[in-house]
């Protein structure tokens, strides 16, 4: 099939800026991994992005922008589209135009259950201020085939899966795990389609604690987390919650877990034990999976903490399953979703399925996104 030049963008749920990453593929088992970037928020607009998500709560309808939604979703495009500007006048322009733009926009409320999610992000008017086509709105489509409309970039790791290098090559099932501000994994079998789910909490609760307690707005590499210890009964609380025993497919809002829990303890004592959190999150997925794991990749902000990794290692070796981060396998762990979002762009283009019913609960394999082109500029 036809090899595209795509870009992916992604501002995921810890607010903290927008990932690009140039890719080229077939759609299929074709990938070719090229630049990537990110661009920060200043601590300014990730205030009144994190502000957005009380706001968003009104919303009834999709395409509901209450009380200055609407300006909030124009400047986050714009400021998407001054990302892309910067990106392709370095490095990743070199080597050609893109073909097509992967747009995640940025969500402000996932309630599966009502059938509702929202990210703000004007994909039409991305395509007109770059130039470039552009595919958006990629989860409605699965959401209407009664699906959870997440986690979408199941589909990129299988192919990845497919192309793991010695000696990680054949280890299946593997698992990729992205510890984004929500953490997702995507169970990878020997043959069949992907299963995938949202496990529970990924940074967004350390973020949030850290930011409150402390000033800073993330542990970087774990440094905080590295002066306590872990609130073992704090940490039972918390894994107590409903959806743990809920078998997947099922996704999260960012808002679903609060730091309520936490309450009391001091800064670096909340900052190990939610760490202990979200990796203990992760290891209870495999009850919900059907087969154990044999190799675990983990990708995402989180790879970089310590003790959420390091827990995990200690989790997953009791069954005899290796841990790796996703650079061990030569990925980029910061890139992953916004490359993602490069190749679901292409497979949307081409008609391929950007979910499956073990991925989101769709009733059959769904494509999706909505293809805004250029009024000038369109190839």
């Amino acid at each position: 099939m036809t090899i595209l030049r795509a870009v992916g963008l992604m501002s995921g749920t810890s607010m903290d800026g927008i990932d690009l990453a140039m890719l080229r593929t077939d759609g299929l088992d074709f990938i070719e991994t090229g630049v990537s970037a990110f661009i920060p928020y200043e601590a300014a607009f990730r205030r009144t992005l994190e502000k957005s998500l009380e706001t968003a709560k009104a919303i009834v309808e999709r395409g509901d922008r209450p009380d200055g939604l609407a300006a909030l979703e124009n400047e986050i495009t714009l400021r998407h589209a001054r990302a892309v500007a910067e990106f392709l006048a370095g490095p990743a322009g070199a080597s050609g135009a893109p073909d097509v733009i992967g747009f995640h926009g940025q969500t402000v409320l996932h309630r599966p259950a009502k059938g509702v999610t929202v990210q703000l992000g004007d994909g039409a008017l991305l395509a007109e201020q770059t130039g470039v086509p552009v595919v958006f709105d990629m989860r409605a489509n699965d959401m209407a085939c009664g699906g959870q409309g997440a986690p979408l970039v199941p589909a990129y790791h299988a192919a990845l899966a497919r192309s793991l290098p010695a000696p990680f090559g054949g280890s299946y099932p593997v698992v990729y795990v992205n510890v984004g501000g929500i953490s997702n994994i995507t169970c990878v079998p020997a043959e069949g389609d992907p299963v995938a789910f949202d496990t529970g909490p990924g940074n967004t609760l350390i973020d949030q604690w850290v930011s409150r307690e402390g000033g800073v707005p993330f542990d970087a590499g774990g440094a905080i987390a590295s002066e306590g210890g872990v609130n073992a009964q704090v940490v039972l609380r918390y894994l107590d919650n409903p959806f743990f025993a809920k078998a997947g497919p099922k996704s999260l809002d960012r808002n679903d877990f609060t730091l309520e829990l936490a309450e009391g303890m001091e800064l670096s004592d909340g900052a190990r034990t939610l760490a202990a959190v979200s990796a203990e999150a992760i290891l209870k997925s495999v009850a919900h999976l059907p087969e154990r794991p044999k190799l675990w990749v983990v990708c995402g902000g989180g790879r970089k903490n310590p003790h959420i990794v390091g827990d995990l290692r200690a989790g997953a070796a009791e069954s005899g399953a290796e841990v790796i981060v996703a650079e061990d396998a030569g990925l980029n762990g910061d890139a992953t979703e916004a490359e993602a979002w490069a190749y679901l762009a292409v497979r949307s283009i081409k008609g391929l399925p950007l979910t499956f019913p073990g991925t989101t609960g769709c009733r059959q394999p769904a494509t999706g996104g909505v293809l805004a082109r250029p009024t000038l500029g369109a190839r």
